[in-house]
């Protein structure tokens, strides 16, 4: 909450329409019986208003309830899982408003059902410790639903990118000097940048970047590579243009202190991918590629590097663009790594567009699929090298089939580890019409599932572990089975 008056409020509404509904009054019922105004009673409620001295004696009177007990700030068993939200700052981190959803909504439906909104709660709470769900997960988790609300596309980034393109005269291909962006900073935004070894302080590799504000001093990893560079400078300009004072000033993030922070972030990232890979020509080549009737890798590689030299940030500026401007509406993006000396695959990052697509991160330590492309080729990926591939991914026990295309290479970033990028479009009959490949010979569809543990493809060559989830599933389904003979039986007995 904002302030204490704001929680006083919120807490006085609350109470009151608990012992209001306990009654089985409406607001009406309690209007007439204080002679107080409905109007005025639904802003008390709704925490707009605290009543004075002389109304919360007639209030009291008319619930028959103490003066004390209806401005005490404790609330009851069914209201106190709410009361450290309440008082935290919940409603300020996360800006509901986003959502379409207000801070008295969230009161209103609260009061409304508290003991059904608790149990709610106390699962969620209960969940988050058991999958180790700190608040950046949270935080990230309610951002990638927001990013799917809008389809991941914000035109108005878009726009904002296109007019600093057009008042600078810039030449928007993957030559695009970070030079040029540097000199940008430091002319129009009075930026003071250099490159420094962070080893000497004791920092490591991942840390490639270190704002300090009050001096407008961007420190840069003297290790980052040409694109690394061009990138943070290009998403520099995005929090200047973008005029977004609240952000992270650490590049990889290291701690964010408000959903607002993370949020920032990300529209700064977008526009430095609005900035650095052209729409138009993005739209124009990656048309051009898939009216294509054979599925070539070396020429999605062509065209990844025509535009970029940054295949992370294709497949990502990938996700903007299809959705909204070629129509292929259902898609995912995931970035998977591979720790240098280990077996595990971790899905570092994932978006999924109009709904729930079927590859998605679990939180179970589980085996991610080995048939998937992108987790095939992190396991044969040699030094140095990059591999391009795709397959037609065709989950058996979801009935649906996806066109993958993955990317993998060493991360650039010298931490030995190992990334995969992959873009997945749901084949439907108006998704296929726009795919000229989809029936090449050199396009494999492969029989895959989500997790070994989940998984119901016999003798996979791959597997990691047994099917234990889906073993559990099929032994509840006979069990039940089982149990609808029986009745069966002895009602015919009967």
């Amino acid at each position: 909450m904002n302030s204490e008056s704001d929680f006083i409020k919120t807490v006085f509404g609350l109470k009151l329409k608990q012992l209001r509904q306990k009654k089985n009054w409406s607001l009406q019922d309690l209007a007439v019986k204080t002679g107080l105004s409905k109007s005025y009673l639904n802003e008390i409620e709704n925490g707009k208003k605290y009543p004075k001295h002389d109304k919360i004696i007639q209030l009291s009177e008319s619930l028959s309830c103490t003066f004390d007990e209806l401005v005490s700030t404790k609330l009851d068993k069914s209201l106190a899982p709410f009361n450290e939200i309440l008082q935290s700052d919940f409603f300020k981190e996360i800006p509901l408003d986003l959502f379409g959803i207000s801070k008295n909504n969230l009161i209103s439906i609260i009061s409304d059902a508290p003991k059904k909104v608790t149990a709610f709660i106390n699962a969620l709470i209960e969940i988050s410790q058991n999958y180790n769900l700190g608040k950046e997960r949270f935080y990230f988790a309610v951002l990638r639903s927001f990013q799917e609300l809008y389809d991941n596309y914000f035109p108005e980034i878009e726009e904002k990118a296109a007019e600093f393109i057009k008042e600078n005269g810039l030449e928007i291909d993957k030559d695009l000097r970070a030079s040029v962006l540097e000199n940008l900073l430091t002319e129009k935004f009075n930026y003071n940048i250099r490159s420094e070894n962070f080893e000497q302080f004791g920092a490591l590799d991942n840390l490639r970047s270190l704002f300090i504000p009050e001096q407008k001093l961007l420190l840069l990893n003297e290790k980052l590579e040409k694109n690394q560079k061009t990138f943070i400078l290009a998403k520099e300009i995005g929090f200047n243009v973008l005029e977004l004072k609240i952000r992270p000033n650490t590049y990889s993030w290291l701690d964010f202190g408000s959903f607002e922070e993370i949020l920032n972030n990300f529209y700064a990232s977008y526009f430095a991918g609005a900035l650095l890979i052209s729409k138009e020509r993005t739209l124009e080549k990656t048309t051009d590629f898939f009216l294509q009737h054979s599925w070539e890798p070396t020429g999605f590689e062509e065209l990844i590097k025509s535009l970029t030299d940054s295949p992370e940030t294709f497949y990502y500026r990938l996700t903007n663009l299809l959705s909204s401007e070629s129509g292929i509406k259902d898609l995912f993006y995931l970035c998977l790594v591979k720790k240098k000396n280990s077996d595990k695959i971790q899905i570092l990052k994932e978006l999924h567009l109009n709904h729930q697509q079927a590859p998605h991160a679990n939180a179970m330590n589980e085996h991610y699929c080995r048939r998937w492309i992108a987790v095939k080729n992190l396991h044969h990926l040699k030094e140095s090298e990059t591999i391009t591939d795709a397959q037609i991914s065709h989950y058996k026990d979801q009935g649906v089939s996806y066109l993958v295309i993955s990317t993998s290479q060493k991360n650039p970033f010298s931490d030995g580890s190992n990334r995969s990028y992959c873009l997945g479009i749901l084949l439907t009959p108006q998704t296929i019409k726009k795919i000229g490949f989809i029936k090449s010979p050199t396009l494999k569809t492969i029989n895959v599932g989500v997790t070994c543990e989940s998984c119901s493809i016999p003798d996979c060559e791959v597997r990691q572990a047994p099917p234990v989830r889906l073993e559990k599933e099929y032994f509840n389904l006979s069990m039940k089975n089982a149990i609808e003979k029986i009745r069966k039986n002895v009602m015919s007995d009967n």
